[in-house]
């Protein structure tokens, strides 16, 4: 349940492979620096915010993380979340969030469901991360074109039709900044990959701002200096907020750090070959996220794009991931006196190109082209990601794709009588097991379930069930296709079975498979019926039924 991957991978630690890692956490340190301090601005929030964030989460979830090279830190889907968070309850309403949401990540955990993480629709998280894109990209426009705005409106909508009644206020040399920045990590990018191409971006148009003289506005003019040192940790009181009222923005952060951590630690399995521990992997998270509380930064998870630069650099143990904490500790010991002439246009920029990035286009457009219940759950989740609030558009989103798979399982469920089929329809010439090649007693009844049987399928069995004209002395009920059966078809066969009992009808099961004699066996309903009612296949329950018949017939 919890064995962390670096006390296991330190026994066989060694000299290069040090040195492999301390190249790669430098280079991802210097790549998290200008990130960390852009989602925390984003978010509503000092840069230092950020890099509390980086420099506890991305030290413990490698630390204590189930994964080899994973590294954690914010990102940008707790954007929206945590800027909302911050308006409705201000910083002390987000840490307890926090709090809560590591608990349950712990218990998650705990209680071994790292593994049911990726039953998550495909079609919720595309909906609710290109949401996300969209969204991070509306509130970086201000920044980006240095719009005079006194006020920027939380809702979508509005917020776009105040940025375009202040279009006639854009400053050139914010716009230029900015536009610059994107155009540098893109040029850098493709003609040096492995270059920190954000870092540069940063570094060089702050370096024009400084030498022109450009009158934009800067991490120091808005928040001043940032602090050299990482804060004396602490919890701020909850006042008069209900924590009743923090529990699903709470639940929310837990579910986006688990699908993200286990999403980045699932592509760096494929990069490095390797194998996560997920449950691990989840308690690390939850450890980390109430650290970053009690030391004043942001809900943290795993990064894949920093992941990513990771491996690519050469990490080959978390250790890489210690360094990179180590790294930013130092820049902000060494540095952060000059982060104050960090134009916000170019950290604009920045994230800008994070958006860009994790819009999820290609798989967007492709969902567009499936079947139309996951366009469904697709547009609903993007539009309430965009539109309403990133916590409902999860919840309705899970709950619709569950919906929509419950009705696809009731489709594909039959319930059929295939007593006539010995007068002339084949099952199947090749089957051994095809039902028209046995001959079936005068006085029984067959019928075959196909599918889950589940609750989605009740009425489908009554109704079939129902239209048996004429009551027999034995009914076989053919399940050999049911792969599992729920409470609810467990309640309906005990229902089946007390009506057999007032008809004076015999009933007998054939081939029954693994979950559903467990299920039958736990609840006493073998029993009940009788284990010589239980056949392995449709000859010992035509077998069973002769013998019965003539048993009645003495």
């Amino acid at each position: 349940m919890f064995r962390p991957k670096l006390f296991t991978l330190l026994r066989t630690y060694n000299r290069a492979t040090f040195m492999a890692d301390a190249i790669a956490g430098i280079t991802v340190g210097i790549v998290a620096l200008p990130l960390a301090m852009a989602f925390a601005i984003a978010c509503g929030l000092p840069p230092e915010r950020g890099l509390f964030t980086a420099i506890i989460a991305g030290l413990l979830i490698s630390l204590l993380g189930g994964s080899r090279v994973q590294i954690g830190g914010p990102t940008g889907a707790f954007v929206v979340i945590v800027s909302g968070l911050l308006a409705q309850f201000g910083y002390s309403g987000l840490v307890w969030c926090m709090l809560m949401a590591g608990v349950l990540l712990i218990l998650f955990g705990v209680f071994r469901l790292g593994g049911l993480i990726r039953f998550i629709p495909f079609p919720v998280t595309t909906g609710f991360t290109t949401g996300i894109a969209v969204v991070i990209f509306s509130t970086q426009v201000k920044d980006l074109l240095g719009l005079q705005m006194e006020a920027v409106p939380a809702d979508f909508i509005p917020k776009w039709a105040a940025i375009f009644q202040s279009l006639e206020t854009v400053s050139f040399s914010a716009a230029l900044l900015g536009v610059g920045s994107v155009l540098i990590i893109s040029a850098s990018r493709r003609w040096c990959p492995r270059a920190p191409a954000m870092l540069i971006a940063m570094l060089i148009t702050t370096a024009v701002a400084v030498l022109f003289h450009l009158d934009v506005e800067t991490i120091g003019s808005r928040f001043g200096d940032l602090p050299r040192m990482l804060p004396s940790p602490g919890l701020p009181g909850l006042g008069t907020l209900d924590w009743k009222e923090l529990v699903p923005a709470a639940f929310t952060i837990a579910l986006l750090a688990a699908i993200e951590s286990l999403l980045s630690a699932s592509v760096a399995d494929g990069m490095i070959g390797g194998k996560h521990r997920p449950n691990t992997e989840l308690i690390a998270q939850g450890v980390a996220n109430i650290a970053s509380g009690f030391f004043g930064g942001i809900p943290a998870t795993g990064a894949i794009a920093r992941t990513a630069t990771n491996v690519k650099s050469g990490a080959r143990t978390p250790v890489a991931g210690i360094i990179h904490a180590v790294v930013l500790m130092l820049i902000l010991l060494l540095f952060a006196p000059l982060a104050k002439m960090i134009p916000l246009a170019s950290l604009a920029g920045i994230l800008v190109v994070v958006a860009f990035n994790m819009s999820e286009r290609h798989h967007f457009a492709s969902i567009l082209k499936g079947p139309r219940s996951d366009r469904l759950v697709l547009l609903l989740t993007f539009a309430l990601t965009v539109l309403v609030d990133l916590t409902v558009a999860v919840e309705i989103g899970i709950v619709l794709s569950a919906l929509l798979f419950i009705r696809r399982m009731a489709e594909i469920a039959n319930v059929r009588v295939i007593t006539d089929a010995v007068c002339g329809d084949v099952d199947s010439a090749e089957d051994p097991q095809a039902f028209a090649l046995r001959e079936v007693p005068r006085g029984v009844e067959v019928y075959e379930v196909e599918g889950p049987f589940f609750f989605g399928m009740v009425d489908t069995f009554w109704n079939v069930l129902g239209n048996g004209a004429k009551t027999r002395p034995i009914l076989i009920l053919r399940i050999r296709h049911v792969p599992a059966i729920d409470a609810t078809g467990l309640h309906v066969l005990q229902d089946l079975y007390k009506t057999c009992l007032k008809e004076g009808t015999q009933l007998i099961f054939s081939g029954v498979a693994p979950q559903p004699r467990q299920v039958f066996i736990k609840s006493g309903f073998l029993e009940i019926v009788g284990p010589d009612n239980f056949c392995e296949s449709i000859d010992l329950a035509l077998e069973r039924a002769r013998v019965l018949l003539d048993k009645s017939n003495k």
